[in-house]
């Protein structure tokens, strides 16, 4: 009889577990909705073209090799890139003014863009071309932003600087991006800045001043800078760009 009544008690109390249990699997919805579930749980995985196609997030997805979209001009950001360089530029000593364009600068072609400017000019190749720099520094060129973050001091970009085109070369007997070597070290840069033209200007006269090239200002075929050292070149053309930007396209070789 005890024995029975015990068999009774346990069979009871494995039942109320049984309902226990069942009640707790009826508020799980994971294991109401398998597909759930699993959609949760399994692994993600990403298309990275399908992602760059998808630039809702852009600034995290875009790739090295893509120019970012050039942002509107404001008061405010013109006034931030020209304080920014300004406090650069003194932290090297005093910041000289900048003085008047040369008034005939027309004898001075190896120094400067050809007769329709580096604005005209569509590739690296053709950049060099017109600002003069010997048909062999276009040898060997690759595109690549990286370059943009490799220039001498002569050449460095204003900050809040926007590259939108790179593109370089290195000297014969040392190695470039890819191993590859040019018979003249050069550097190509397209950029776009809130800053005003005589700003950007100013900061690359005193830059190449510094460097030791000698920089004079030009009016024609553009507004350029152009300088000389014993080593190296310099040819910068500033103009309007798009949303009320300045557009700069920056030429730099040592040959």
């Amino acid at each position: 009889m005890v024995r029975r009544a015990a068999l009774l008690l346990l069979a009871a109390a494995l039942g109320a577990c049984a309902e226990e249990r069942g009640d707790g699997l009826r508020d799980d919805p994971f294991a109401a909705d398998p597909l759930l579930a699993r959609a949760l749980n399994d692994p993600l995985m990403a298309d990275p073209d399908l992602a760059y196609r998808n630039e809702a997030n852009a600034a995290v997805t875009i790739p090295a090799a893509h120019a970012l979209p050039p942002f509107a001009r404001t008061d405010e950001a013109a006034l931030a890139a020209r304080e920014a360089a300004r406090l650069e530029l003194l932290e090297g000593g005093r910041v000289p003014d900048l003085p008047d364009a040369a008034p005939d600068a027309a004898p001075e072609r190896a120094l400067g863009a050809g007769p329709a400017g580096l604005g005209e000019a569509r590739t690296a190749a053709d950049m060099l071309a017109a600002a003069g720099a010997p048909e062999r520094c276009a040898e060997g060129l690759e595109e690549g932003f990286a370059f943009a973050a490799d220039l001498p001091a002569a050449a460095r970009l204003m900050p809040h600087a926007m590259v939108q085109q790179a593109a370089g070369g290195e000297r014969a007997g040392s190695e470039g991006a890819e191993g590859r070597a040019s018979p003249c070290a050069a550097r190509i840069v397209r950029y776009l800045t809130p800053a005003a033209g005589e700003d950007v200007l100013h900061y690359h006269f005193v830059r190449a001043g510094r460097a030791g090239l000698s920089p004079r200002l030009r009016d024609a075929p553009e507004r350029l800078l152009v300088g000389q050292g014993d080593r190296e070149r310099l040819v910068l053309a500033v103009r309007k760009g798009p949303g009320g930007m300045t557009a700069v396209d920056l030429v730099w070789w040592r040959p």
